[in-house]
């Protein structure tokens, strides 16, 4: 349920802080240049310092400052579409397109074979270091072998589904046959998405998956609403299809204009073994990610009724909607990261980090709050029975907020070449995600489901801060990262 960043404001020059060239200000030094500004003040003086600055601390906020946009903007459309699917199709349809879209994220989001976090950490690699060879060749090859890869899956799943069909209930036959259709495109997509924030295009990566493609499902939606098709799971499943490939396509053309604008042309070279020396232990993180977010949803579906599944899902979404701003941030500053470490400034990146410990936590602690506060009638808005999964989303927020307390400490391991030690971790966690989904789930429900999800979350954290620590001897916890004032 895959793949969201706001940035702490500094004061602008608060009384005992000098501004240095670099942008970033030290505190215990005296300033009597102005006296303290009241809060709303420095916000805006730090604001139009960010928006006119051409720094590259001010240019990689400008980044963070439009993917948290963008994902605002997206979790408002994904959001809406969720609550007119569920409104017009009922818990029970619903549930059962919840399900078979699971299915189009795992298979997906795997298909690519973790080509799509390759692109975003070598592009700014390849960039720096003028191999626009390499830089061209890793932008082909890496579609290429995304489309090669998840046609095969697509293919495959619809002859399993075609041999084996006897086995699966009805209803899910017809919403499986459409759903794997979207999968090839969902999976150049995630691909493209990784292209562009490797290569700093922020509008690029988010706005076809994570703006258009939902804008597309709620509009298809609407379309048939109107047209007076029947408001079932399978409708919905030509929706999903109808948004994957248009959402695909238009980020296609779009980054090829954006590509022939800004790369020179010129001979492409490919490393593939060097590629898939640095994906395929990607995808295991990806694959133990993708166990983290939809495990539940899919033990839910073996126990349990679709309408149940569709209850816990929108309980999840609802929630969930916090931790778009672990994923904006990360989004933002991963090739940031990458950046730092290939110039062995580690100064500046355990400041950097700092930083995004900060960005991450803090909204989402807000978000949290207030989406809490208004949680059931968010939840009605689904429908009256929907309510009925308020104690989800009180349980599953005390994993997404110890996740966010450690920043994007997966992006951070990825991009600095530990992806093998962030794929330990999650694959543990994953591990115990699965069991004690298996365990909680039938004796009790969603409750069990979503106390599973959150203790596997917290474990990932904790993980996470003892490698980082270790391993980089960088501080990620919020409490060692507190901001100052």
């Amino acid at each position: 349920m895959t793949s969201a960043t706001i940035n702490r404001l500094h004061p602008a020059n608060p009384a005992g802080i000098r501004r240095r060239s670099s942008c970033r200000f030290e505190p215990g030094e005296d300033n009597p240049e102005s006296p303290p500004l009241g809060l709303l003040a420095t916000i805006l003086a730090q604001g139009g310092h960010i928006l006119s600055s051409n720094g590259e601390r001010e240019q990689t906020q400008r980044n963070a400052i439009i993917a948290f946009a963008m994902r605002c903007l997206s979790a408002g459309l994904l959001y809406a579409s969720q609550i007119v699917l569920a409104r017009w199709m009922g818990s029970y349809e619903y549930g059962i397109y919840v399900f078979v879209w699971t299915w189009v994220l795992i298979l997906g989001g795997m298909s690519h074979l973790g080509m799509n976090i390759t692109a975003m950490r070598l592009a700014p690699t390849y960039r720096a270091t003028g191999e626009f060879d390499l830089l061209r060749g890793l932008v082909r090859g890496s579609r290429l072998m995304s489309l090669l890869t998840s046609t095969l899956v697509m293919l495959a799943g619809l002859a399993g589904v075609y041999l084996f069909q006897d086995y699966i209930q009805n209803h899910y036959v017809l919403p499986i046959y459409l759903a794997l259709v979207c999968v090839p495109l969902f999976t150049l997509t995630d691909v493209q998405d990784g292209i562009g924030r490797g290569n700093a295009w922020m509008g690029l990566a988010l706005v076809p998956p994570y703006v258009l493609r939902p804008l597309l499902v709620l509009a298809t939606m609407v379309g048939a609403y109107a047209a007076g098709m029947p408001m079932e799971a399978a409708t919905a499943a030509v929706a999903a299809v109808i948004a994957t490939w248009g959402a695909g396509l238009t980020q296609t053309l779009m980054i090829n204009r954006r590509l022939a604008a800004t790369i020179p042309k010129g001979p492409r070279s490919y490393d593939f073994m060097g590629w898939l020396s640095i994906s395929l232990p990607l995808l295991v993180i990806l694959g133990c990610e993708l166990a983290l977010q939809n495990t539940d949803i899919l033990v839910i579906s073996r126990f349990m009724s679709p309408t149940d599944v569709g209850i816990y899902f929108a309980a999840g979404k609802t929630m969930a909607l916090i931790m778009f701003v672990h994923y904006a941030v990360g989004s933002a500053v991963a090739n940031k990261f990458a950046a730092l470490n290939a110039r062995g400034d580690r100064e500046s990146l355990r400041a950097f980090v700092k930083d995004a410990v900060n960005w991450t936590f803090w909204p989402s602690l807000a978000g949290a709050v207030l989406i809490l506060a208004l949680g059931k009638p968010l939840l009605w808005l689904f429908g009256p029975q929907f309510e009925a999964g308020y104690p989800v989303m009180c349980i599953l927020v005390v994993g997404f907020l110890f996740r966010s307390s450690m920043g994007p400490a997966e992006f951070l391991l990825n991009m600095l070449g530990e992806q093998r030690l962030c794929a330990k971790v999650l694959f543990a966690s994953a591990t115990l995600n699965v069991a004690l989904n298996f365990m909680l789930v039938p004796r009790f429900g969603l409750v069990g489901a979503a106390s599973a999800t959150a203790l596997s979350l917290m474990m990932a954290a904790i993980l996470n801060y003892i490698v980082v620590w270790r391993r980089l001897e960088i501080e990620i916890a919020i409490w060692r990262n507190l901001p100052k004032f």
